[in-house]
Protein backbone atom coordinates (compact mmCIF):
# COMPACT_ATOMS: atom_id res chain seq x y z
CA UNK A 1 0.00 0.00 0.00
CA UNK A 2 1.58 3.36 -0.77
CA UNK A 3 2.44 5.61 2.11
CA UNK A 4 -0.63 9.05 1.85
CA UNK A 5 0.28 11.82 -0.14
CA UNK A 6 1.89 15.02 2.46
CA UNK A 7 0.41 18.26 2.17
CA UNK A 8 2.20 20.73 0.27
CA UNK A 9 2.60 23.87 1.75
CA UNK A 10 1.27 27.46 0.34
CA UNK A 11 2.37 30.36 1.44
CA UNK A 12 -0.53 32.64 -0.31
CA UNK A 13 -2.98 31.77 -2.81
CA UNK A 14 -2.71 33.34 -6.44
CA UNK A 15 -4.19 36.98 -7.31
CA UNK A 16 -6.33 35.50 -9.99
CA UNK A 17 -8.07 32.23 -10.78
CA UNK A 18 -6.12 31.29 -14.25
CA UNK A 19 -5.20 32.61 -17.44
CA UNK A 20 -6.82 33.41 -20.96
CA UNK A 21 -5.30 33.65 -24.16
CA UNK A 22 -5.93 37.09 -25.92
CA UNK A 23 -7.74 36.59 -28.83
CA UNK A 24 -9.69 33.21 -28.33
CA UNK A 25 -12.68 32.73 -26.48
CA UNK A 26 -13.22 31.45 -23.68
CA UNK A 27 -15.35 28.85 -24.20
CA UNK A 28 -13.77 27.75 -27.59
CA UNK A 29 -11.34 25.87 -26.07
CA UNK A 30 -10.86 22.99 -22.97
CA UNK A 31 -9.18 24.55 -20.32
CA UNK A 32 -5.85 22.84 -18.73
CA UNK A 33 -6.05 22.85 -14.79
CA UNK A 34 -3.30 23.60 -13.05
CA UNK A 35 -3.18 22.99 -9.38
CA UNK A 36 -2.40 25.14 -6.67
CA UNK A 37 1.17 23.14 -5.63
CA UNK A 38 2.37 23.66 -9.40
CA UNK A 39 1.33 27.65 -9.32
CA UNK A 40 3.14 27.99 -6.01
CA UNK A 41 6.00 26.14 -7.51
CA UNK A 42 6.88 28.72 -10.06
CA UNK A 43 6.20 31.75 -8.27
CA UNK A 44 8.71 30.49 -6.11
CA UNK A 45 11.63 29.07 -8.41
CA UNK A 46 11.00 31.83 -11.59
CA UNK A 47 9.35 34.64 -9.69
CA UNK A 48 11.00 34.67 -6.46
CA UNK A 49 14.57 33.39 -8.09
CA UNK A 50 14.66 30.94 -4.95
CA UNK A 51 16.41 27.38 -5.72
CA UNK A 52 14.47 24.08 -6.05
CA UNK A 53 16.50 22.92 -2.57
CA UNK A 54 14.97 26.66 -0.63
CA UNK A 55 11.18 25.97 -2.37
CA UNK A 56 11.25 22.36 -1.40
CA UNK A 57 11.49 23.52 1.86
CA UNK A 58 9.67 26.40 1.75
CA UNK A 59 6.56 23.96 0.51
CA UNK A 60 7.85 20.95 3.16
CA UNK A 61 8.55 18.71 0.14
CA UNK A 62 11.49 16.61 -1.47
CA UNK A 63 13.78 18.13 -3.89
CA UNK A 64 12.44 15.62 -6.26
CA UNK A 65 8.80 15.97 -5.41
CA UNK A 66 9.24 19.64 -6.31
CA UNK A 67 11.07 18.93 -9.82
CA UNK A 68 8.13 16.57 -10.76
CA UNK A 69 5.28 19.58 -9.73
CA UNK A 70 7.29 22.66 -11.52
CA UNK A 71 8.13 19.76 -14.24
CA UNK A 72 4.18 19.45 -14.54
CA UNK A 73 3.33 23.17 -14.15
CA UNK A 74 5.78 24.10 -17.25
CA UNK A 75 4.57 21.42 -19.58
CA UNK A 76 1.37 22.81 -18.57
CA UNK A 77 2.15 26.74 -19.46
CA UNK A 78 4.09 25.37 -22.47
CA UNK A 79 0.78 23.62 -23.73
CA UNK A 80 -1.73 26.53 -23.12
CA UNK A 81 0.40 28.84 -24.52
CA UNK A 82 0.99 27.07 -28.10
CA UNK A 83 -2.12 25.42 -27.96
CA UNK A 84 -4.24 29.19 -26.93
CA UNK A 85 -5.89 27.29 -23.83
CA UNK A 86 -6.44 29.13 -20.73
CA UNK A 87 -5.21 27.62 -17.15
CA UNK A 88 -7.21 27.53 -14.53
CA UNK A 89 -5.82 27.24 -11.66
CA UNK A 90 -7.76 25.23 -9.14
CA UNK A 91 -7.43 21.91 -6.95
CA UNK A 92 -4.53 19.92 -5.32
CA UNK A 93 -2.86 18.31 -2.05
CA UNK A 94 -2.10 21.84 -0.32
CA UNK A 95 -2.74 23.66 2.69
CA UNK A 96 -2.38 27.45 3.29
CA UNK A 97 -0.36 28.51 6.29
CA UNK A 98 -3.21 30.99 7.57
CA UNK A 99 -6.88 31.69 6.88
CA UNK A 100 -7.29 33.39 3.15
CA UNK A 101 -10.42 34.96 2.01
CA UNK A 102 -11.48 36.69 -0.94
CA UNK A 103 -13.88 39.85 -1.26
CA UNK A 104 -16.61 38.86 -3.68
CA UNK A 105 -16.71 41.76 -4.84
CA UNK A 106 -13.42 43.53 -5.47
CA UNK A 107 -10.95 40.27 -5.53
CA UNK A 108 -8.87 41.37 -2.75
CA UNK A 109 -7.03 39.01 -0.43
CA UNK A 110 -7.67 39.09 2.91
CA UNK A 111 -5.57 36.76 5.62
CA UNK A 112 -5.92 35.85 8.91
CA UNK A 113 -9.34 35.54 11.00
CA UNK A 114 -8.76 38.31 12.55
CA UNK A 115 -9.63 40.29 9.20
CA UNK A 116 -12.34 38.14 7.51
CA UNK A 117 -15.08 40.86 8.52
CA UNK A 118 -14.15 43.81 6.15
CA UNK A 119 -12.66 44.59 2.89
CA UNK A 120 -10.79 47.69 3.08
CA UNK A 121 -10.95 48.26 -0.55
CA UNK A 122 -14.57 48.84 -0.93
CA UNK A 123 -17.91 48.56 0.65
CA UNK A 124 -18.03 44.95 1.40
CA UNK A 125 -18.70 44.29 5.12
CA UNK A 126 -20.52 41.23 5.60
CA UNK A 127 -18.75 37.84 5.95
CA UNK A 128 -21.30 37.07 3.24
CA UNK A 129 -19.09 38.67 0.73
CA UNK A 130 -16.18 37.17 1.70
CA UNK A 131 -15.40 33.61 0.41
CA UNK A 132 -13.05 31.72 2.03
CA UNK A 133 -9.96 29.68 0.29
CA UNK A 134 -9.32 27.09 2.81
CA UNK A 135 -12.10 25.09 2.03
Amino acid sequence: MPRPKKKRKIDNPPKMQGFKPFGIALCDTEPIIMQYEEYETVKLVIYDDLSQDTAADRMEVSRPTLTRIYNSALKKIGQAFVEGKSIIIDGGDFEFDKDWYKCKKCFKLIAGIVNHSKCGDCTSFSTDELLNLNQ
